[in-house]
This record gives C-alpha cells, sequence and structure tokens, in this order.
C-alpha cells in the first residue's frame, strides 16, 4: 500500500492515558461542597461538528461533570466552531465576545475554543490577542488529547494553543454522550482530499483516513441493539472512504456489511461527492433493507466552467446522469443538493444556469447559500466583481424556483400514507410532534409525546414548501 496514504491510529496506551486525565480531574473535584463542576457545550456547523461535540460531551462526563445549557452557570464552556461560512466566525466571535461577562462573574471558567476556526493561524491569533479571556483553543486534530489540554489549562492557570498543524489520525474508544436516544451520527471517516477552491475544510480537518471497518460495524451493531431507529454515517466525502485501508473496501461494501447487522433501524448517510457517487452506490442503496432512499447529492453550480473553477471533479452533464442513474435504481428517492450562488467571477448567464438545473433535476430540498471567502482558499484570492446586491438577485431567483418546486412535490404527498418515524417535539401547539418519512421529509403531526421514538403509519393532510402535515392512523 502506498505509504502517502496510510492512516495514523492512536495507541491503546495514549487512548488510556487521556482517560486517566479524566479520572485525575474527577478525583479533584470531588466533594466539592457546590457539587460536581457543571459543562457547557455549544456546537456550531456540520453534523460531523455534532459527533465531535458529543465525544467532548463524552470526555467531560468522565471528569465528572454534569451539563449546563446556561455557559452563565457553567465552571467549563466549550464552543466548538465552524469555518465553512462568514456568518458561522461572526456568531462564534459574538459568542465568545459575550462570554466575558461569564469569565467576569466566574473568575474560575474554564472557557474553551475548539473546531473548524480554531485550527486557522489567524483566528487563533485573533484570539490570543483580542479575546484574553479564551483558556483553551485546540483544532479538531487535537480533540482527542482535550482531557489532557484541559487539566494543564487548569492545573498551570495559563494559556493553551494546541493548533499544529499535525497529521490528522483515528482515535478509536473515546467516550461518548449521545444526546438522543432515537437518532446516533456515526463517523466513518474524518478530512477531505478534494480540495474544491472555495472550501477551508482540508486545510483544517487533514486528508482523508477512514475508520477501520470492525470499528464502524460495532458501534452501528452497539447502536441497533441499543434501540437507535435512525444512525447517519458521516463523512466530508463517505464516497471515498475505504481508500487508505490495508484491505480493499468501498462505501457500496460498507452499507452492504451494515446492512447485514439486525434491528430495528434506518441508515442514512452525508456527504456524497457527485465525482464518486455511481451506479454501485445507487444499486447497493436500493438493495439494502435498512438503507434510506435519500441522497443528498451537493451540485454547487449548474455552469460547467463554475465547477471546474471550483475544482469538482464533473461536468453539469455527468452530473445529470448521475441524477439519471440514481432515480432509474430508486424511483422513490428523495434527492437534495447544495448550491452556491455568486461564486467568483460568476456572471449571471451562468448563474441562471444553475437555475435551470434545478428545474431539470427538480430537487425535493436545496441548502442554498451566498459565496463567502474563506482565507486561505484559491477561490479567495480571485476577482470578484460583481456586487453582493446583484448576486442577492440571482439568489432570490433560485429560491423563488425552488420553493415553487418543494412545493409542488409535497402537495403531491396529500392523501398518501406514509410511514414515518416520529423524533421529537415541535414546538407547535396545533402540530406538537415532529416525524421524519423514509426519505426524509419534515412531517409534523398532532399526537401524543407517547410516539415518540416509535414509527408510526401517517395520512398526509397537507403541505407547505418546507414540510408536511398528517394525522396517526
Amino acid at each position: 500500500m502506498n505509504e502517502d496514504i496510510t492512516t495514523q491510529r492512536i495507541s491503546e496506551e495514549d487512548i488510556q492515558r487521556q482517560l486517566r486525565f479524566c479520572g485525575e480531574i474527577r478525583t479533584l473535584c470531588q466533594g466539592r461542597p457546590e457539587g460536581p463542576p457543571l459543562a457547557c457545550v455549544q456546537t456550531y456547523g456540520c453534523q460531523q461538528n455534532v459527533a465531535d461535540s458529543q465525544r467532548i460531551m463524552g470526555m467531560l462526563r468522565d471528569m465528572g461533570c454534569a451539563f449546563t445549557q446556561d455557559p452563565y452557570e457553567a465552571d467549563v464552556v466549550v464552543l466548538n466552531t465552524c469555518a465553512i461560512r462568514e456568518n458561522a466566525e461572526k456568531k462564534v466571535f459574538g459568542a465568545v465576545g459575550q462570554l466575558v461577562h461569564a469569565k467576569e462573574k466566574n473568575p474560575d471558567l474554564l472557557l474553551c475554543v475548539c473546531g473548524c476556526m480554531a485550527q486557522q493561524a489567524s483566528v487563533a491569533d485573533k484570539i490570543k490577542h483580542s479575546y484574553r479571556h479564551v483558556d483553551l483553543v485546540f483544532g479538531p486534530q487535537a480533540l482527542w488529547k482535550f482531557p489532557e489540554l484541559l487539566y494543564e489549562t487548569w492545573r498551570s492557570k495559563k494559556r493553551i494553543f494546541s493548533i499544529a498543524d499535525e497529521r490528522g489520525a483515528i482515535a478509536e474508544g473515546l467516550p461518548v454522550v449521545r444526546e438522543s436516544g432515537i437518532k446516533a451520527w456515526v463517523s466513518i471517516m474524518y478530512g477531505c482530499n478534494n480540495f474544491c477552491s472555495y472550501c477551508i475544510v482540508p486545510y483544517v480537518r487533514g486528508r482523508e483516513r477512514s475508520r477501520k471497518v470492525e470499528d464502524i460495524l460495532a458501534e452501528v451493531r452497539s447502536l441497533a441493539e441499543a434501540g437507535y431507529k435512525e444512525i447517519t454515517l458521516l463523512g466530508q466525502n463517505v464516497n471515498s472512504y475505504g481508500k487508505d485501508l490495508d484491505k480493499p473496501m468501498d462505501f457500496a461494501d460498507l452499507l452492504q456489511e451494515i446492512d447485514k447487522i439486525p434491528g430495528d433501524y434506518l441508515i442514512r448517510f452525508m456527504t456524497s461527492h457527485p465525482k464518486d457517487a455511481g451506479q454501485k452506490l445507487f444499486e447497493t442503496m436500493a438493495a439494502c433493507t435498512h438503507t434510506a432512499r435519500q441522497l443528498h447529492l451537493p451540485v454547487q453550480s449548474g455552469s460547467s466552467r463554475v465547477l471546474k473553477a471550483m475544482n469538482r471533479g464533473y461536468t453539469r452533464e455527468q452530473y445529470l446522469e448521475k441524477v439519471r442513474l440514481a432515480r432509474a435504481a430508486m424511483p422513490d428517492l428523495v434527492l437534495t443538493s447544495d448550491i452556491i450562488i455568486g461564486f467568483p467571477g460568476e456572471s449571471e448567464e451562468e448563474a441562471m444556469e444553475t437555475v435551470s438545473l434545478i428545474e431539470e433535476v427538480r430537487y425535493d430540498a436545496l441548502f442554498t447559500f451566498i459565496y463567502s471567502p474563506r482565507p486561505g482558499t484559491p477561490a479567495a484570492k480571485l476577482p470578484d466583481p460583481v456586487s453582493r446586491a446583484e448576486k442577492q438577485v440571482w439568489f432570490d431567483k433560485l429560491l423563488d424556483s425552488q420553493n415553487r418546486i418543494s412545493g409542488e412535490l409535497h402537495r403531491a404527498y396529500t392523501g398518501r400514507t406514509v410511514q414515518v418515524l416520529v423524533d421529537g417535539e415541535s414546538g407547535d401547539a396545533t402540530w406538537p410532534l415532529s416525524s421524519r418519512t423514509h426519505g426524509g421529509r419534515l412531517v409534523h403531526l398532532k399526537g401524543d409525546r407517547a410516539l415518540i421514538g416509535r414509527y408510526a403509519q401517517v395520512r398526509i393532510t397537507g403541505s407547505n414548501t418546507w414540510a408536511l402535515f398528517g394525522e396517526v392512523l
């Protein structure tokens, strides 16, 4: 095997060392008259960050912490950050700035900033000099040694920054706190090798590295046995899974192995890169009894020229062919995507090519964004003569088209009976329960909280652009 793609794995000895630091902190905190220390973990960004925060919470629990959602009553606050878009960074800096008041109220508060933002040298430098109440900063590659970093911060009373450009690794055996007994996230790989010209992820999360098949299967099996109903496999590009493993195994093969695990559960996954998704994946999805008929396939642009400038690795025509193959294999497929409007150098005509693509594909839903430059990426250096106001006009046209399409597709559900997983409360007095169809469509329901965590047959009685409404049969 090519040595360049060999994945480094954190040794069992190193993991046990971190668990010992958890024990040291737990011992030091025992017998506090005010009770166990309280930890507050706030998560920004993607599902991978949610999964990372659950590992952080697992380590904090092993340190003897209880949890609170109020940072002003916490002894430890962890902000797990996102660097994908400028607005996410602004929110984080706003939150960090506000927490100076929590530090004034409790000078012993340990304030930690981690995640993708923290891995950027420019961000760490800004925190170091402008947010001096932050005690600990560490990036995704250092997450596995959080107990040691926190212990050193606490005992030394010094600020610690662990943002070295370390080679990404796989750490198994870290504790986890899952906040729901219904849905679970399972990371199957970390990092990214694609280097899309607008994206910061490869620079902050490192190169692609896959977990061993047996470790993934053991985690999924334990979740199925514990009664979890929905398990989502995570990776920046799940279709690249297995390229660094000693034994050949691709993502479709992994789905087949997971599908053999008995249980009443559904497998979802994200995200698929179009250049690596193909016939084998689609046919495997169709054949697996546990795999949802849902595919998130980010296209980003409908213009082949813009796609090339984005370094996406496919053309408009190639993408459309993959959509055709996926729907041929799964006629009931629910298809969603990501779109970026206003990439540097994009013309109005090219933006309208994206609008025409969504009219042709007719996605069930889209995640849409106006281009946000990320310092350190190639696209941030490109000339960008189009004003934000003009990009907003293009963006509004895109939204008008997609909202109409989503509304039409949702209206077609009216009168149908579908199976849903009731997954929580909606916060709406009229439709108090939220649920998801097999294809991931949101359904608001009337019913008792006792339904939460159960599958139900539902008749769809209405819809809007964003959701369906139904009654339990």
